[in-house]
């Protein structure tokens, strides 16, 4: 269970403002209107501060109780303006374009690559196959990881796929998340950048249908996450 200690609003209004922050297209600002219309009072910068703390911690949740995803992987990056600069959104779907699992890099280099595979076989074990574009440092930490299964005895190697049209559902993927920041006028700080998208990764996969809802409405079920 998430602890919502010290806070100074009902755990529910925290997660609902959380929750329709990550899901729709809507400013600090234009969630703050929002909620004053509802008889609730809470500035812009209360509303990124709930974002920041509760967003990956549930985040970290989703991924515990996702449905399991197919072992064929799609994986690529884009873009995500930080500060001015462009970072580096690392994102993997399987074949049925279920998320497995993202990463937020100021660099797009092969330590990251290798970050982002070890990050997501953690969490979703070793794949049988990689479909990637022709990024040499992701091919590169794919080959880590074969090196990897060979000398620790896994035994089993992953298929390695460079076939870019293969990669065209995880361009379409990329698009909701997209959406989504668009209208949040930049991130002035990277560790609000990965908190943010780390809420919104879940809200997508509520969307896609990868959490069990119960009979839930999406809301609800982004709530059910924290408890």
């Amino acid at each position: 269970m998430i602890d919502f200690k010290g806070v100074h609003y009902p755990k529910s209004v925290i997660l609902h403002a959380v929750f329709f922050y990550v899901r729709y297209a809507v400013s600090y600002r234009d969630l703050e209107e929002i909620l004053a219309e509802r008889g609730i009072g809470v500035d812009h910068a209360t509303l990124n501060r709930w974002v920041v703390k509760f967003a990956p911690l549930i985040a970290d949740r989703a991924q515990a109780r996702k449905r399991p995803t197919a072992k064929s992987w799609r994986m690529d990056e884009t873009y995500i303006k930080v500060k001015g600069r462009w970072t580096y959104l690392y994102r993997a779907i399987d074949r049925n374009g279920k998320t497995l699992d993202f990463q937020l890099s100021e660099r797009r280099n092969l330590a990251a690559a290798r970050r982002f595979f070890k990050r997501a076989i953690a969490t979703n074990g070793l794949p049988d196959r990689v479909v990637i574009d022709n990024s040499g440092a992701n091919l590169a930490g794919l080959q880590a990881v074969n090196v990897i299964q060979k000398f620790t005895g896994g035994g089993r190697a992953v298929e390695i796929r460079q076939v870019k049209y293969l990669n065209n559902v995880l361009e379409q993927d990329h698009r909701f998340i997209k959406l989504i920041t668009r209208p949040m006028i930049g991130f002035k700080a990277f560790h609000s950048a990965a908190a943010t998208i780390a809420g919104i990764e879940p809200a997508h996969m509520i969307r896609k249908k990868q959490i069990p809802t119960n009979g839930a409405s999406a809301s609800q079920t982004f709530a059910a996450l924290a408890a």
